[in-house]
């Protein structure tokens, strides 16, 4: 198994696994793991076993390897351009129907880190909760009532003068919808951390480097799931 680009790997033993469930006769070496950084034209693993075999999972396991390895390659560029801050990458609930622990997995072996796995580990608050009940702070004390102290609850504003009402009713982390990086410093000082801030929304590899500059201590990007290209990997016969 060879890339032939440079990028981030991640899932090669997921990828591996393919080869052992078709053959469980197949010999698997691997020559790197998840998290490193390699170059176009490394080898980062070997199958030796049946050609059949080896080729009914063949596609499978580069599909997989291809696109994981795409999503760390992605985080680990933008992990990289705001190194030095404060500010950690994370994900989003926007992933592949039915893929969504594999892409998690990848952005961490990128340097990245998780946002919630689904609805059942922590309450987010966003724009159409809001407007059912509405306000922001509204939405929150709503919440911790029903969840109570030990499940995080967050909320989405896209004004600044509603933050000191959210942090009053109890939210957690705030997420700064869409906000410039001066109204993001502005909120820094306005929280002084009493919560966690959360930038999302129009983050690019071009500002990513400035949000997080900003002081916030998330960044989520959606894009780190949904729309990060596939790692160019393959599969190669030889001796």
């Amino acid at each position: 198994m060879v890339v032939r680009q440079d990028g981030c790997i991640a899932g090669l033993a997921i990828a591996l696994r393919c080869f052992e469930l078709v053959d469980d006769q197949a010999q698997i070496s691997a020559s790197a793991k998840d998290g490193d950084v390699v170059s176009a034209g490394t080898r980062i693993a070997k199958i030796r076993g049946d050609a059949r075999s080896i080729l009914s999972a063949e596609r499978l396991a580069l599909n997989l390897l291809g696109q994981m390895s795409g999503v760390a390659t992605e985080t680990r560029t933008l992990v990289d351009r705001v190194e030095g801050t404060c500010a950690k990458i994370i994900d989003t609930r926007k992933t592949v129907p039915l893929l969504r622990r594999f892409q998690k997995m990848a952005v961490v072996a990128g340097g990245g880190a998780n946002h919630r796995m689904g609805l059942f580990d922590q309450v987010l608050i966003k724009d159409n909760h809001i407007e059912a009940v509405g306000s922001p702070a509204e939405a929150v004390r709503r919440a911790r009532a029903h969840v109570g102290e030990q499940v995080t609850v967050e909320v989405e504003i896209e004004r600044l003068e509603d933050l000191e009402q959210v942090i009053e009713a109890g939210a957690d982390i705030v997420m700064l919808d869409n906000m410039t990086p001066v109204v993001m410093r502005a909120a820094v000082v306005k929280a002084n951390g009493r919560v966690i801030l959360e930038a999302s929304g129009g983050i690019t590899l071009e500002n990513v480097r400035e949000v997080a500059e900003s002081g916030v201590d998330l960044i989520s990007i959606g894009r780190l799931t949904h729309s990060s290209s596939s790692l160019d990997v393959a599969l190669d016969f030889g001796s």
